[in-house]
């Protein structure tokens, strides 16, 4: 069983040779996906009506959605950013050492900033800006405090650095 990796409207998927990805993850049309990254189980990558980019050292847990708006906002991803299990991210741009939460949703035209959490659950509502060194939680998310150096070395670094380590583990 091989990742469903297919071209869409011209587009085809650019994939970085030392990433992992998942046999049953989905990676469709205009996706860009830097260095060091991993695509898990059921995780869904659809780059058919707008440009997904992806930075470097990035993981898409099992079963995260990625899409994108037609004609008016594209997805871009920083580096060392993870995507928790069942989250979506649509039409918007995250920037480097972001954490989103699992089940959590960052929705159109938002900006999440750098050294920032989004919690478990959260729905970060169109148009919102999460302010950097923040952590973000709530339907809808609102700030809920600042984070501490500490935590962006113990959570934020420590699960995208976890994620390098655990590909290794599926890569033949």
């Amino acid at each position: 069983m091989k990742p469903l990796i297919k071209p869409v409207n011209g587009h085809t998927p650019k994939i970085e040779k030392d990433c992992y990805i998942a046999e049953n993850a989905t990676i469709v049309g205009n996706v860009t996906i830097g260095k060091e990254c991993s695509i898990w189980f059921n995780a869904v990558l659809r780059g058919d009506v707008n440009a997904i980019e992806l930075g470097n050292k990035v993981n898409i847990q099992d079963g995260a959605v990625v899409h994108c708006t037609y004609q008016k906002y594209a997805t871009k991803i920083g580096n060392n950013v993870s995507v928790g299990h069942n989250a979506i991210v649509h039409g918007c741009t995250i920037h480097d050492n972001v954490l989103i939460g699992m089940g959590s949703i960052v929705m159109d035209n938002c900006v999440v900033e750098s050294n920032s959490i989004i919690a478990a659950g959260a729905v970060v509502t169109q148009n919102t800006r999460v302010e950097s060194g923040s952590i973000y939680a709530g339907v809808p998310a609102k700030k809920v405090k600042d984070i501490s150096k500490e935590l962006i070395n113990g959570e934020i670094n420590r699960i995208a650095d976890n994620y390098v380590k655990y590909s290794g583990w599926f890569k033949e």
